[in-house]
């Protein structure tokens, strides 16, 4: 239906097009909305209007900032302030306060502007000015003609008008460096003033532009004198036949039934829109009620913005918002997660400020504060300047990204340590359901801390196992039991699982064994650290010592632990923090992989105690 509209309404306005006859193409226009008014002589370039709308030698343009811009033929860029064309005159100024620069060496009376400046009540023109540069030791001799923008503290430059006597400088210490053309005011070149005045005289619209018309070039225009003028009135005469009225009233009664469908189906999305979007602020308003009393600062989106300085330092983009980097008043750093309002129903939201507003540990980032003001929610963050861990570990051949094993072993206890907090040291346990290399953020000293709440789902501690009606986290890292209920029931084991993926990734650096036609099969990461350590082979990875070998091979029995496939036969967080932090021999985990065509062609997946199975727990609202 989008496209169907859009190619009547294309149709609609070509045939428009057609039968006014592009009479507006040559329209009034500015640069921004308090720049001076565009109209004939000038007329801006790559706005669409063609070369008859202005004058040759009257083009102008608009700048990144909207800033009106004028190039002389002689490539001398000066800035619009102001066009007076009853009187027939343009002021221009320089951004950069230094006109004796921007007028190096350029000869003006090639334009068709003829430059003057008021000083004292009276246009002050001079033959031309000489341009010397001179040591420090001469800047009291003749600080009348000092040039403050081109001196510096090793040399000061000096203008004199051609004939003035050479004696008012020292000249055995000064070098002559450029001229001026005479028709640039004094003040301007000795950079007293910043506004130049320009006139021209031809083409000449004055008399249209006292009559209140429009301007252009007499289109039967006969004689040698192409600038001569014609006046027009300014409001188009749409008296243009009875056919081009017929034409306009039956596109117009075409076009208006079809604006009126579109507005009544916009008013009902509108209205579907506004009732989904007040039942999600009502609950989060009732959510907020309870979450008063709680620490984290609840800031109004004007805070947001000031905080974020306009949303000026963009940190990345996911699914749910957009990261900014902001900065309180207290020279504290931030980072501000603004929450898109098409995504979700407001459980983004919930998650994030219901979880991380009650924790506080030091491997979990720590929520500084929330927005919710109508329509708009933001989160606000500890910044933590390192990002995240997936940056370091993308390849550990790579040696200026890589931590080294000691800090990989400190951060993979950090890790265990933040996990085990959100099973056990909570009032709730937190099951976070997207632990990842992603969501592992690394402060200036490589402390990891865990981030991005929005999956998580609450329970109370005496409950085992939670029920799920859709399958939640990131694809490599979600554990089987989360896909198929034959390898057990939904449990806190599941972060486990996820991370035993991040520890093995942390060892390979995602780093799988080339893939061939005669070893394909091994090309699962986990399976090829598995045969590497069955077969006592050093994995090929980055080593150094011995030393970094042992710590390799314990994160990877560890995380072979961790992914098993039954949730019964992987550790507890608590277990694995004490595997991590124990000594270097630890015993070989039994083989999760169903392989038959690697180097465990035997191995079978570990049966699981039907004996053990849980009863389904609704999980917690």
């Amino acid at each position: 239906m989008a496209i169907s509209c859009s190619f009547f309404l294309f149709m609609v306005f070509s045939m428009m097009d057609h039968h006014v006859g592009g009479e507006n193409v040559c329209e009034e226009l500015r640069c921004g909305g308090n720049g001076p008014a565009i109209r004939f002589p000038f007329r801006l370039k790559d706005m669409r209007q063609p070369d008859h709308c202005g004058f040759p030698g009257f083009t102008l343009s608009c700048t990144h900032s909207n800033q009106t811009l004028l190039e002389l033929p002689t490539s001398v860029k000066l800035f619009v302030e102001m066009i007076d064309y009853t009187t027939q005159v343009i002021q221009l100024y320089d951004p950069n306060h230094c006109f004796p620069r921007e007028l190096r060496g350029r000869n003006l009376s090639s334009s068709p502007f003829q430059s003057e400046i008021l000083l004292d009540n009276y246009y002050d023109h001079h033959r031309g000015y000489g341009l010397f540069n001179c040591s420090e030791t001469d800047h009291e001799r003749n600080n009348t003609h000092r040039i403050s923008c081109l001196s510096g503290p090793t040399h000061q430059v000096y203008a004199l008008y051609f004939g003035d006597l050479l004696s008012e400088l020292p000249i055995s210490s000064c070098t002559k460096m450029y001229n001026i053309d005479g028709d640039v005011p004094e003040g301007a070149v000795r950079g007293d003033v910043n506004i130049l005045r320009f006139k021209w005289s031809s083409p000449d619209c004055r008399r249209c532009e006292r009559r209140g018309k429009n301007c252009r070039i007499l289109k039967k225009n006969n004689s040698t004198d192409k600038s001569k003028t014609e006046c027009f009135p300014r409001q188009r005469n749409h008296a243009k036949g009875a056919s081009k009225k017929l034409v306009l009233i039956v596109i117009g009664a075409i076009l208006g039934s079809f604006l009126l469908v579109l507005v009544v189906f916009a008013g009902y999305r509108v209205y579907r829109y506004d009732k989904v979007e007040k039942e999600n602020q009502a609950k989060i308003k009732t959510f907020l009620e309870d979450y008063r009393n709680l620490k984290p600062t609840r800031y109004a989106y004007s805070d947001i913005r000031r905080i974020t300085n306009e949303f000026a330092d963009k940190l990345g983009q996911g699914a749910y918002g957009t990261v900014f980097k902001g900065k309180l008043s207290n020279e504290i750093y931030v980072a501000v997660k603004i929450l898109n309002i098409s995504k979700g129903n407001g459980e983004e939201f919930l998650n994030e400020v219901g979880t991380m507003g009650t924790i506080h540990h030091v491997n979990v980032v720590r929520l500084v504060g929330f927005c919710a003001d109508g329509f708009r929610r933001a989160l606000v963050y500890e910044f933590l300047s390192n990002n995240s861990l997936d940056k370091f570990i993308s390849s550990a051949d790579v040696k200026n990204q890589f931590l080294g094993w000691d800090k990989l072993q400190d951060i993979a206890i950090g890790i265990a340590k933040g996990i085990e907090y959100l099973h056990q040291g909570c009032d709730q346990r937190i099951l976070h359901f997207d632990i990842k290399p992603h969501n592992i953020l690394l402060d200036q000293n490589f402390n990891p801390k865990i981030s991005d709440f929005g999956l998580a789902k609450l329970c109370s501690k005496d409950q085992s196992v939670v029920s799920m009606t859709t399958a939640r986290g990131t694809m490599g890292y979600i554990a089987p039991e989360v896909f198929s209920r034959n390898f057990g029931n939904v449990t806190y084991k599941v972060d486990v699982y996820s991370f035993g993926m991040l520890l093995l990734e942390m060892v390979g650096g995602r780093k799988n064994v080339e893939v061939t036609t005669e070893n394909i099969s091994q090309v699962y990461f986990p399976e090829w650290i598995y045969n590497f350590l069955e077969k006592k082979e050093d994995l090929r990875v980055f080593i150094e010592d011995d030393g970094d070998a042992l710590i390799a091979k314990k994160l990877s029995i560890v995380g072979l632990w961790c992914i098993q496939w039954h949730p019964m036969n992987r550790p507890s967080m608590k277990v694995a923090v004490q595997m991590l932090q124990g000594g270097d021999n630890l015993t070989m985990p039994p083989n999760p992989f169903a392989s038959t065509n690697t180097t465990r062609t035997n191995a079978r997946i570990p049966a699981m105690n039907v004996g053990q199975e849980l009863e389904v727990i609704p999980e917690s609202e």
